[in-house]
């Protein structure tokens, strides 16, 4: 395991730390715009941020497995909603209605505690400093290096929103059951392209989804009382069996693709067998410009990785808040 280091941020809170895949290393800097985002932004001001971030994403994923998909939706979801500024994460309070409970996140985005986790222990060895905008998105690397994924850098500046709206949520947030060209306009509105849309839905390769967001295309494809006619059969059986139609609180998941707790490219080569669980996912084999990235991600692995790495350093700079505009959170789920 190599040498440890001990960071002690207080008395009882000690990380041990090896040299292995918990000290964090930066990866090659892309050549696309930060505007006044900066790598070094926390170098002097909090020191340890990035070995912290990792440490307990790190312990999150050793508890549930689940945790680095839940880390990569809710980062994506924070920033396709009006740019990544930490919104998702407010808590409704008397007077104010945050992004969480809206139907596309509600009883769905999960990992908050972990990003509260964070929180606390920066707000411990440099409070007031590190903004949840920042550690939202380390998170969601770290959590997708651990698994597998290439590492991408993430530079730091970003701050938090002092609002929310769950009107954009329902707005903004692509559908797994929208059309794709509905989809592609909603990327596309944040200054992402066609191949980001195939390159993010790669995301899918973690994770599990809600037997709620697969009944329709099982039982009652479109309307016709059928199950989809390109749906792999063998799938359909396990799907109807995982998802039977009479559960009506849709309390059971499906995987994604057949390593849901790895990051590869088995998401694009279930796509190519006809086994893409949403509708969003079979929709990108539709297209002709779509389908043909699928199968280059299918056959590539390592192409696969690198461009998922690009297109997530672009989603993370969308619409960030920097400088004097809104603040730094003291506590990720409530405004100062």
């Amino acid at each position: 395991m190599g040498q440890k280091h001990f960071l002690c941020l207080t008395f009882t809170l000690c990380f041990i730390v090896s040299l292995s895949p918990l000290i964090y290393s930066r990866p090659p800097i892309y050549n696309f715009p930060i505007g006044q985002l900066n790598h070094n932004f926390y170098a002097r001001s909090c020191p340890f941020l990035l070995n912290i971030v990792r440490y307990r994403v790190w312990s999150a994923l050793i508890d549930d497995t689940r945790m680095a998909a839940s880390l990569l939706r809710l980062h994506f979801h924070d920033c396709i909603v009006n740019g990544c500024d930490a919104s998702v994460l407010l808590d409704d309070t008397e007077d104010f209605t945050g992004e969480k409970n809206s139907p596309a996140n509600h009883n769905s985005l999960r990992g908050f505690e972990v990003i509260d986790s964070i929180k606390e222990d920066l707000e411990r060895f440099c409070p007031s400093t590190v903004s949840c905008a920042d550690i939202l998105t380390l998170a969601a690397r770290d959590a997708v290096v651990l698994v597998g994924g290439t590492d991408w850098p993430v530079p730091l500046g970003r701050r938090d929103a002092t609002t929310a709206s769950q009107s954009a949520v329902l707005e903004q947030i692509p559908s797994p059951v929208d059309a794709l060209q509905n989809n592609i306009a909603k990327f596309t509105s944040k200054g992402l392209d066609l191949k980001d849309v195939v390159v993010l839905s790669g995301g899918h390769t973690l994770g599990f989804a809600n037997c709620l967001f697969i009944k329709g295309r099982i039982f009652n494809f479109k309307g016709t009382g059928k199950p989809d006619p390109t749906l792999d059969s063998s799938l359909l059986a396990y799907l109807q069996s995982t998802c039977p139609n009479g559960d009506t609180v849709n309390s059971n998941f499906a995987p994604f693709d057949t390593s849901p707790a790895s990051f590869d490219n088995s998401y694009y080569t279930s796509l190519m067998n006809n086994a893409g669980l949403l509708e969003s996912d079979r929709a990108l084999m539709g297209n002709p410009q779509t389908a043909a990235l699928v199968e280059s991600y299918s056959i590539n692995p390592g192409s696969f990785s690198h461009d998922f790495a690009a297109s997530m350093y672009k989603l993370g700079n969308v619409g960030v808040l920097t400088g004097e505009n809104g603040e730094i959170r003291r506590k990720c789920g409530l405004m100062n």
